[in-house]
């Protein structure tokens, strides 16, 4: 979900720049600055943003520059005169210099007024144009960035995928595995066994460590995400989810693997997963 839109216009005696970053996020958290004559329409503003961007940290700006050579601000005559006056009678000498009682009258409070710029509705037309056109550029740059990331996730899906069939191919080693290894065990403990029995606790224990479910809810997983990735909507959040139970799978799958190949596969799709989960926060 990070992506930066920007857009500048010229209007009669301002020039105005709108800007909007966005970086990743579970939900949408927005931050508008305008100046305060555009205050009534940051509501309108918030919903077009949340309707167009839907999640992420979104800071939105608008920064004005005045480029005629008006003024909203002028000196207030009779305010600076009277300071000037009463530092005359502070300093009490006739050698007083107006210039330096100038400077410091007007660092008092209210030597300047400032006349409150009010909306200007024909101005906030081309200013909402200016709005869309920046929204439209930061929705490109986020689709430009889902088109790269796709690509690597559906990579990623079929390299865990791969290595998921290296677990099936050596399920059938590890359990041979396992039974030479508890057999060697019995063996060193130089007492008899029941065979019956030992059959039954081999059972018992290989039933434990069996993992076709692991494999078969794993496989279904990896298949729902490249369904819900291939989906118009807005998914982000439910690819996160999807991510999350393949977590599960995995971590179970290298828990009752006892067999180091296919520990080492299972790291190896630990490591595929976690590469999107980094990745998964950049899709709505």
């Amino acid at each position: 979900m990070t992506g930066y839109g920007k857009a500048v216009l010229q209007l009669p005696t301002k020039k105005v720049t709108i800007e909007i970053k966005s970086l990743n996020s579970k939900n949408l958290d927005l931050n508008v600055r305008i100046p305060s004559h555009y205050k009534e329409k940051e509501l309108a503003v918030r919903k077009k943003l949340a309707n167009s961007l839907v999640r992420g940290k979104i800071d939105f700006s608008i920064f004005v520059e005045i480029t005629s050579d008006e003024t909203s601000a002028s000196i207030n005559h009779g305010v600076v005169k009277e300071y000037m006056q009463q530092l005359r009678n502070v300093v009490q000498t006739g050698t007083t210099d107006d210039v330096e009682l100038l400077k410091m009258a007007v660092r008092m409070p209210d030597a300047f007024t400032t006349v409150r710029e009010e909306l200007d509705e024909n101005e906030w037309v081309e200013i909402e144009k200016g709005i869309a056109l920046a929204i439209k550029e930061i929705v490109q740059y986020r689709i430009d960035e889902a088109a790269s990331l796709e690509i690597d996730f559906k990579q990623r899906i079929a390299n865990i995928k791969n290595y998921l069939e290296q677990v099936q191919a050596l399920d059938g080693d590890r359990i041979e595995h396992v039974k030479t290894r508890l057999q060697k065990a019995i063996d060193e403990l130089k007492v008899e066994t029941d065979e019956n029995r030992f059959e039954q606790e081999l059972i018992y224990y290989l039933e434990k460590l069996d993992i076709n479910e692991e494999k078969v809810r794993l496989a279904n997983h990896l298949n729902y995400f490249l369904q819900t990735l291939d989906s118009p909507d807005s998914n982000g959040k439910k690819l996160g989810f999807i991510v999350q139970e393949m977590g599960r799978e995995i971590n179970t799958t290298g828990s009752k693997a006892n067999f180091a190949p296919m520990q080492k596969a299972v790291i190896q799709m630990k490591n595929e997963l976690e590469q999107i989960k980094e990745q998964i926060l950049n899709v709505l």
